[in-house]
């Protein structure tokens, strides 16, 4: 049945569902890849049922949850935890995510499912912290991580980028952290698209003298840092600075924009992956890195290339509302049963933005169910005063 879907312009036109879901994706094919790394930054479910406000601690369906991350892991992504703008600062508070990290861990270890967690700073309440707070605080979320048994992922701290003077204070704060990591981390450099609050990150607004800091603390420990992830959404930048690594320092991509010639690579390298896109992309993502790994980066790229264009619609600004179309198209392909979100984010996005990314998604087969999806999103227009 067609569907009427609202423009940024208030115009209502006419779309015709698919009524079947790409047949390329398979499921239960969740073997190891050979040829990437490939991390999902997975959304939580929130307790629809759960009498909260956006300032009140998050509720959050955990089984549910945990089932979205057994779906990511049938297929052979690993799942990036707890990560910030999935997750942190976005309604989860460090409450709610130490105690995400803990459950999410042990049910890694339940069903052989790799998992990394975010290690922040944002139990700090006050803007003032000092450099030797900050150091404490990245401690205790760090402890909380090697205690589960998931890899640490060092997150971007906004408590650190309020109270560095320069350079030579991020290198103190990042260089003792590594000295005491008990494995190697993933050093993850967040762009102020995602978290304007990161501005200056690494002691300068300009990034090319902030490459350099970042760099040389990378440098500084190559035996403590499994790879670092960028999410700059500025691909010259990022293939710049993969090639300028230490040997068997890998490149985790966080670029949303340009993942598919990222990750396919040049004749000089590649980067692994660690994508916000690899939630609703998981199925299909999973494939083209099985293509990929037979050395068919054309077939590779022919998956992946057409799914930009919902990325980029995702992810567009305010960048970090990226989740409310994430957790649409969740709901609509049958991973919830509702779309509510913690922190009431369902409202971050228009009817026209979310109208779209239906479209975009549904033109791309994702949902295992077009009738499902179709019907959700008729219930969802009806609800917003839309009459088909």
């Amino acid at each position: 049945m067609t569907l009427h879907l609202p423009d940024a312009h208030g115009t209502l036109r006419a779309y015709e569902p698919r009524t079947e879901p790409l047949p390329v994706v398979r499921s239960g094919t969740g073997s190891a890849f050979t040829s990437r790394t490939v991390f999902s930054a997975a959304h939580v479910v929130a307790d629809p049922y759960a009498d909260t406000t956006p300032d009140s601690p998050a509720a959050v369906d955990w089984d549910a949850t945990l089932a979205f991350r057994r779906h990511l892991w049938s297929h052979g992504l690993g799942v990036a935890e707890a990560m910030d703008t999935a997750q942190r600062g976005m309604g989860l508070d460090w409450a709610g995510a130490a105690e995400l990290i803990r459950r999410s861990a042990a049910e890694a270890r339940a069903t052989g499912g790799r998992v990394a967690c975010g290690v922040g700073t944002d139990q700090l309440t006050t803007a003032a912290a000092t450099l030797a707070e900050v150091r404490a605080a990245y401690e205790e979320q760090l402890a909380v991580v090697e205690e589960s048994g998931a890899q640490a992922i060092l997150m971007a701290s906004r408590a650190l980028a309020a109270t560095a003077q320069g350079p030579d204070d991020y290198l103190e704060v990042y260089g003792h952290l590594l000295r005491q990591a008990a494995e190697p981390v993933v050093l993850h450099w967040l762009g102020p698209m995602f978290d304007p609050a990161l501005e200056g990150y690494w002691g300068s607004s300009d990034l090319d003298t902030a490459t350099d800091t970042f760099l040389e603390v990378v440098a500084a420990h190559p035996d403590k840092v499994d790879g670092i992830k960028v999410s700059l959404l500025d691909a010259r930048r990022e293939v710049d600075l993969r090639r300028r690594l230490p040997q068997g320092v890998r490149c985790y991509t966080g670029d949303d924009f340009n993942y598919p010639e990222l990750i396919a690579g040049d004749e000089q390298g590649f980067s692994h992956a660690l994508l916000g896109i690899f939630d609703p992309l998981g199925p299909l993502a999973a494939e083209a890195v099985r293509v990929l790994d037979t050395g068919n980066t054309e077939g590779f790229r022919a998956l992946l290339d057409p799914t930009v264009g919902l990325s980029r619609h995702l992810f567009q600004a305010p960048t970090r509302y990226y989740k409310t179309g994430v957790v649409l198209l969740a709901w609509l392909a049958g991973h919830q049963s509702h779309f509510t979100m913690v922190g009431g984010l369902q409202s971050a996005r228009s009817l026209p933005h979310l109208a779209r990314a239906y479209e975009l998604a549904d033109g791309l087969g994702l949902f295992p169910d077009p009738k499902l999806a179709e019907e959700r999103m008729r219930n969802l227009l009806s609800l917003y005063g839309v009459d088909q």
